[in-house]
């Protein structure tokens, strides 16, 4: 049985004076992968958006209840954290590939840059790390100080991930990260999903049928802003 990395306790979300997600409280296990579902526009992404308060640029929005992380052995309150220290321990991955119009080695480089950190041997040991992790290493290490806008959109999107996971975050967030790639693409994301949750708790949203089943531990369903199912997935 794995511990418990994030507790939703009334969960509910407004866009405006519309609610989208209602009262949702459920527990998402550590160093998993969890799969949220459901019709399109029914609040997956807000469910993301609401664990690092990326909602927090769209005006008028507002949460109420608690999102609990455990940080170093004890549940932390997102809403306590200051918003930079909060992204730094969770990461997030976009539909789209948005790499920054910059080399590639700069676009892996920036969080850390922008958190201060000056070491470029460090930061050069870091950058190597997590392509690889990202398994992006081998066909861009010759390219580095090449755009990473010259990228293929399996290559880039693997470039974010490689980004995101720069701060070494426990929970990283993936909305629709397979939707925009071709096969061979969309597999290679899946196989860097399962890798990855050796290192931290994986929440993604996705409607492709197969790859949940391939990927998911668990899978979290929503209807009308609330929790239709949330279940372990049997394996073969």
């Amino acid at each position: 049985m794995r511990e418990i990395k994030i507790r939703f306790k009334s969960l509910s979300f407004y866009y405006h004076q519309k609610r989208v997600l209602n009262d949702i409280t459920v527990d998402l296990e550590e160093k998993a992968i969890t799969t949220i579902v459901g019709p399109s526009g029914i609040g997956k992404t807000t469910f993301l958006m609401s664990v690092n308060r990326l909602y927090e640029s769209i005006p008028q929005c507002r949460v109420e209840g608690n999102i609990e992380i455990k940080f170093d052995g004890t549940y932390v309150n997102t809403l306590s954290l200051p918003l930079t220290a909060l992204r730094k321990k969770v990461g997030m991955v976009f539909q789209n590939p948005n790499p920054l119009p910059m080399s590639i080695y700069k676009n892996v480089a920036f969080p850390l840059k922008l958190s201060g950190f000056r070491d470029k041997k460090r930061i050069k040991e870091k950058v190597e790390k997590a392509l690889r992790n990202a398994v992006l290493w081998d066909e861009v290490k010759e390219r580095l100080n090449e755009s990473a806008l010259e990228l293929s959109g399996g290559q880039q999107q693997r470039l974010c991930i490689a980004r995101a996971m720069m701060m070494e975050p426990e929970v990283l967030l993936l909305d629709e990260p397979t939707s925009s790639l071709d096969m061979e693409s969309a597999s290679k994301i899946e196989e860097l999903m399962h890798s990855l949750k050796e290192k931290c708790t994986l929440v993604v949203v996705s409607h492709y049928a197969d790859m949940i089943t391939r990927i998911s531990d668990r899978i979290l369903t929503l209807k009308d802003g609330g929790v239709l199912g949330f279940g372990a997935v049997a394996k073969n």
